[in-house]
């Protein structure tokens, strides 16, 4: 563990020699990162940590790529040989688990090695990296893209997803076109209007499995699944419209309690913006629509597709204290924003303006018409399409007004009434319903020190009760930044979850030491949530990008 510390503190030093290879003559540029953050931990029965064998623990990367004028390579390294906590038993290893090579031309790319996609919204493929989640299903294989005329996109992929330090055996492969018609007719930009059209397919084959219905039926598993996706997109003036269907054919899993119902999500999103007014309109419908490269797979790994929440991801500690992860069997959400500047001179705008935004988002169940008793090896139920389900699962609205007071003092203010389903979510818990108030001052004394500082409270008769929350942060520039906050249950538990933070950035570089307490809870991020344990200890965290 110390040496790969050390290695890790290293890896700069060695990288600078890299960054001089940067030659104008050769067109070769080399770039890169480093990621490490520590815990060395302490018990803390109060607050239930668990008992860690290891000094330390720590999540970390360093990765390296390589540009030239056509081709391009690059390859990461990790060790969690001991992770930080919250992350699953497979996440624990070290090696180099991501290396491509591209090469690119004006009208084709090709990659062979590992790669992230996206076809369209992700409905039904979205590879990508999470870290603070633990997600990286990139694919390993090639990837063809072609550009044969102005205005045409043809992706075609194939290979194998990974999964912590191994790939499950499933094949993954499919295409994507993309038509844009505004590069087609000239007359169409030069009014600002942009239409695109995409259609997207994928392909899973995966071995069949003994999965047994009782002692003597085995289920017949489909080998080969397929999802398709259509969608528009239509920019013009202030307006964008987006509409995007996807389906996917019978993929009896552990999800879906190994049923034989077809998968499908719609999707309608509209916004509207023109100079200090901004206006948001979401609805989105999926039934079943969860897409692993193992059908025998659970918690947070393995997934092709992405479903997005469509609900606000807060950033504040209280707003974001029962996060919302999509519910993949099926939902109705919908997600509606306004967001308005009064000018500055106006009686509402002042002296130097005021920007208020209203935020609603609601997500619903479906209904479901049970068949067989939703039995393994039936359809499982029936569901029409515009019918609500008996629960609510979701439900959130907040006003946030943002004002600049003076030309030294900002001031932001926050109110949010929550319903959160905390048995949907995190499987029992019943209704929590909460009432959130945040505010929020930021006092620059001059270009050298600035104070910031935050209070939040939020009032519930569910669950632990009451959470008051309060953070000071100093910052000296240019290098430095204090931090103190607490976060204090003043319902059930009476306990102070208190945390300091000193920062120092220097260029490139960023360096974190902290101490304190972590509240057990769910890190959430685009509907993906990933449990973390209560913890407490010495923090350290370092960041470098060349």
């Amino acid at each position: 563990m110390k040496k790969i510390l050390l290695y890790a503190l290293a890896l700069p030093v060695l990288a600078t020699p890299a960054v001089a290879q940067e030659n104008g003559d050769n067109n070769i540029t080399v770039s890169g990162s480093i990621q490490s953050d520590i815990l060395i931990p302490q018990d803390d029965d109060k607050i239930g940590t668990e008992h860690y064998s290891e000094w330390g623990l720590t999540n970390t990367y360093a990765e390296v790529s390589v540009q030239s004028e056509h081709i391009d390579g690059g390859a990461r390294f990790e060790y969690t040989e001991h992770p930080l906590p919250g992350f699953e038993n497979d996440f624990s290893g070290w090696g180099v688990p991501y290396i491509y090579l591209k090469t690119h031309f004006d009208k084709w790319d090709l990659t062979v090695g590992n790669f992230y996609e996206q076809f369209g919204s992700g409905f039904i493929l979205r590879t990508y990296e999470e870290r603070s989640l633990g997600i990286d299903n990139s694919l390993l294989g090639g990837r063809l893209v072609l550009r044969p005329v102005n205005g045409v996109t043809l992706k075609a992929l194939s290979g194998k997803q990974r999964r912590y330090w191994s790939h499950n055996d499933a094949w993954v492969s499919g295409g994507d076109l993309e038509l844009n018609f505004d590069q087609w007719f000239k007359s169409m930009s030069e009014k600002g209007t942009y239409l695109t059209l995409g259609a997207s397919w994928v392909n899973k084959y995966e071995k069949d499995e003994d999965i047994m219905v009782d002692a003597t039926h085995k289920l017949n598993l489909p080998t080969t699944v397929n999802a398709f996706d259509l969608r528009a997109n239509l920019q013009t003036g202030g307006f964008n419209i987006l509409g995007e269907y996807a389906w996917k054919t019978q993929d009896p899993s552990f999800d879906n309690g190994y049923i034989y119902r077809k998968g499908k999500v719609a999707m309608l999103s509209a916004t509207y913006s023109k100079s200090g007014l901004s206006v948001l309109l979401q609805a989105k419908r999926s039934d079943n629509m969860s897409f692993r490269s193992s059908r025998s797979m659970n918690g947070t790994s393995s997934f092709i597709n992405n479903l997005p929440a469509f609900t606000m991801e807060h950033t504040y500690t209280l707003a974001a204290l029962y996060p919302y992860a999509t519910h993949p069997d099926g939902e109705w959400a919908y997600q509606a924003e306004f967001g308005y500047r009064f000018k500055k001179g106006t009686t509402l705008g002042g002296k130097y303006g005021t920007s208020i935004k209203v935020n609603f988002s609601h997500v619903h169940a479906i209904d479901r018409a049970e068949k067989d008793g939703a039995a393994m090896g039936t359809d499982g139920y029936g569901s029409a399409f515009f019918k609500w389900g008996d629960q609510t699962y979701y439900q959130d609205l907040n006003v946030q007004f943002e004002k600049k007071m003076s030309s030294a003092f900002k001031l932001n203010l926050m109110y949010m009434n929550q319903f959160y389903n905390k048995t949907i979510v995190e499987g029992e818990g019943g209704m929590i319903h909460s009432d959130i108030f945040i505010a929020e001052g930021k006092y620059r004394f001059n270009n050298k020190f600035t104070l910031r500082g935050e209070l939040q409270y939020l009032a519930t008769d569910d669950d632990e009760g009451d959470w008051m929350f309060g953070l000071l942060e100093l910052s000296v520039l240019p290098n430095w930044m204090f931090t103190i906050s607490d976060e204090y249950n003043s319902g059930e538990t009476n306990i102070h979850y208190y945390q300091g933070f000193v920062t120092f950035n220097k260029g490139s570089h960023r360096l974190q030491l902290g101490y304190g307490r972590t509240r057990a809870g769910y890190n959430c991020s685009g509907g993906v949530c990933r449990y973390v344990p209560a913890s407490k200890g010495v923090t350290l965290s370092y960041n470098y990008n060349f």
